[in-house]
């Protein structure tokens, strides 16, 4: 058998350890560009809008199935 060597990545030269972590996030969250107020309320509106609605159809496709199978299984439906 022939012993196979792995050549990985060099790593970069950076310091290790929690703090430097916590400094690299503080520097990578100011880079990031914040919604203003108003794009932050609209998208909430959407996301709340779209949970409502996947709900009620989950909630009716729920009730459609169990009669469907309640009859097919003759157990009377809902």
């Amino acid at each position: 058998m022939s012993e196979q060597t792995s050549k990985s990545l060099p790593l970069p030269k950076s310091k290790r350890g929690p703090k430097s972590f916590f400094e690299g996030v503080k520097r990578e969250m100011r880079k990031v560009s914040w919604p203003a107020y108003k794009e932050t309320n609209r998208l909430f509106g959407v996301v709340v809008t779209v949970c409502l609605l996947l709900t009620v159809i989950m909630a009716v496709l729920g009730i459609f199935f169990e009669t469907v199978v309640g009859l097919i299984t003759k157990s009377g439906g809902a």
